[in-house]
């Protein structure tokens, strides 16, 4: 018979994690217990150091994902990096089941020459940054930036405009957002006049949605450029966006922009296609982008016409995909940078691994919004019920709280009331600044403010005795 509850570690408390955990924990079939792990002090991930802090309302899920945060089934985890302070065999033996929600948090490369000059950085250093990650790296980052008159972003999903859009941004549409106030001062002292946002493939093959696209026309201090021949269509391209509606609203936005001329005092932002990128010019940095101009064939495939280039850049953001990473102990496919897995049971030389399941961007890759993640962990679930109904799952059995063990060994994991007193302090910080949060980015400060929860409930308990 299953022992009750039963003990499950989700590893990851980004939106893939949390909906695992809610799943489990609304679900009556199964008692469970929960244990949110993730390596930073904060929860919620890419919706905390993903999302564009001038998309608040986006921004805002967190609210709804902590409402799974405050089940009583569940207990979030906090600075604890698995495979660091706690071996992945280590954690099995703590629990009955382990799933893995970590993400794909590692940047595609583009594979060119002078892609490791100075100035050119990847989409995640730049979104990490502004998001106030505390594994962002300032001095790179802030150095760069702070040279940019001509930028270039390679790429043309939602995230490439995202970057595209924050360095557009005036100071007065950031300072509302919760950046931390080193990015304000620093995107405020920036002298970027121009950004090109550039895509090797047409219009009809681009990635991002018509909200983020047409979110570019309502910049303050910026206007959007657009080459009318980069939106002729061959008879495949028109078909294409006939059939898909979201094309047809893309092109019809694109389409509206081609009138626009370059205005003094405002940064031009050129969404370029048919572009692909040679070589990053530059000796000491990054002084330009050569480009080649493409066609796209009728199975989407874009082929190089010979016909080269130069885009002037002081920084080059590529940003061209994510990628998982193993956690040491486990299987990570090469390729597709995801875990082998089958309806989300984790696959060891292609058998289900007892206990071990799989969700999120490392279980499917990079793709979908933030709700897919919902679908996606529901899936697991149902595949590890299935197993424990089935008698599948090995009971851990007797051993020590997890929690117990990792503060018997002078690690410092943040609960649930520590979370809850940086949450404060953000919004105290936000508050002496006339702003409604600003975002606490480095991981003594998180502490810090982690702290204040232990020693009030320490300084309670000892009035109560």
């Amino acid at each position: 018979m299953q022992r009750c509850p039963l003990r499950i570690a989700v590893v990851g408390a980004g939106p893939a994690g949390i909906y695992a955990a809610d799943a489990l924990a609304h679900q009556d079939a199964i008692p469970v217990a929960v244990d949110l792990i993730d390596r930073l002090p904060t929860p919620f991930g890419l919706v905390r150091h993903g999302i564009a802090p001038d998309h608040a309302k986006m921004r805002a899920l967190r609210e709804t994902l902590h409402h799974t945060l405050d089940h009583e089934r569940v207990r979030f985890v906090g600075n604890v990096e698995i495979g660091r302070d706690l071996g992945l065999d280590e954690l099995r033996r703590h629990v009955d089941a382990v799933v893995y929600t970590y993400g794909a948090a590692g940047d595609r490369r583009l594979g060119i020459e002078g892609e490791d000059l100075p100035g050119s950085l990847a989409a995640t250093d730049v979104v990490s940054w502004y998001c106030g990650h505390p594994d962002a790296d300032r001095a790179t980052v802030e150095d760069a930036i702070l040279r940019a008159r001509d930028v270039v972003v390679i790429g043309v999903g939602n995230v490439a405009l995202d970057v595209g859009r924050v360095l557009a941004r005036s100071p007065g549409e950031l300072v509302i957002t919760d950046m931390p106030q080193h990015v304000l001062d620093t995107l405020a002292a920036a002298p970027v006049e121009r950004v090109t946002v550039l895509g090797r493939r047409g219009p009809v093959q681009a990635t991002f949605t018509t909200q983020e696209l047409r979110e570019l026309d309502h910049l303050a201090d910026a206007v959007v450029l657009v080459d009318p021949a980069d939106l002729e269509l061959d008879p495949v391209a028109e078909e294409l966006a006939a059939a898909d509606r979201v094309l047809a609203r893309n092109l019809a936005t694109l389409r509206g922009w081609v009138g626009h001329s370059p205005a003094l005092g405002r940064v031009s932002v050129q969404l370029r296609f048919h572009a692909r990128p040679v070589r990053l010019l530059g000796t000491d940095r990054v002084t330009g982008l050569e480009v080649e101009r493409t066609v796209v064939d009728a199975a989407g495939r874009a082929t190089g016409t010979g016909e080269l280039d130069v885009v002037p850049a002081d920084l080059v953001v590529r940003s061209v995909g994510y990628r998982g990473h193993p956690l040491p102990g486990l299987p990570v496919d090469e390729r597709s940078g995801t875990v082998p897995h089958e309806a989300g049971r984790v696959l060891r030389e292609g058998v289900p691994s007892r206990g071990e399941y799989t969700a999120g961007w490392i279980k499917r890759g990079p793709t979908g919004v933030v709700g897919t993640n919902k679908h996606d962990a529901r899936e697991t679930v149902a595949a590890l019920l299935a197993d424990a109904a089935d008698g599948v799952l090995r009971p851990a059995g007797d051993v020590d709280d997890l929690v117990d063990t990792l503060v018997a060994r002078g690690l410092e994991p943040v609960l649930l009331s520590n979370w809850r007193a940086i949450d404060a302090a953000e919004a105290a910080l936000g508050a002496s600044r006339g702003r409604a949060r600003t975002t606490l980015h480095d991981r003594a400060s998180l502490l810090t403010a982690a702290r204040a929860a232990s020693a009030a409930a320490e300084g309670s308990a000892a009035a109560n005795r």
